[in-house]
């Protein structure tokens, strides 16, 4: 028997491709990559790059939401940038959504990212 379940919520994306909106394995939830595309109509959100970095973590919330938890819940991020020169601001705006102890991270520039967006975000909780 195993202790995985599905996180699915129609308060974020539908996933893009064959995988979940999160798997919960036990008390740790891994949440897939969220781009910042609203969730009713599936297109990027427009207003440069402040409005994608809120929608992501919009849509994470969403997905936390779903799984029983919360954003302070994640233990790990990652956050996938194509301009790395967005660094500082991704920071102004993490700190809006978390509050210490803030979760253990990473920041990757990349060359590209699904439907052309400009940031990605994946995240392990435990909601132990």
């Amino acid at each position: 028997m195993s202790n995985r379940s599905v996180i699915k919520t129609d308060r974020a994306p539908a996933a893009i491709g064959p995988y979940s909106q999160a798997i919960k394995a036990g008390s740790t939830v891994y949440l897939s990559g969220q781009i910042p595309l609203d969730p009713a109509t599936m297109e990027l959100v427009g207003g440069g790059m402040d409005a994608q970095v809120r929608r992501v973590f919009d849509n994470l919330s969403a997905v936390c939401d779903a799984a029983g938890g919360a954003l302070h819940d994640i233990v790990k991020l990652n956050i996938f940038l194509t301009d790395l020169s967005y660094f500082n601001l991704v920071n102004e705006i993490m700190k809006e959504y978390f509050q210490e102890p803030y979760p253990a991270r990473a920041a990757i520039g990349v060359a590209a990212l699904p439907k052309g967006a400009e940031v990605e975000m994946d995240a392990v909780m435990d909601i132990a």
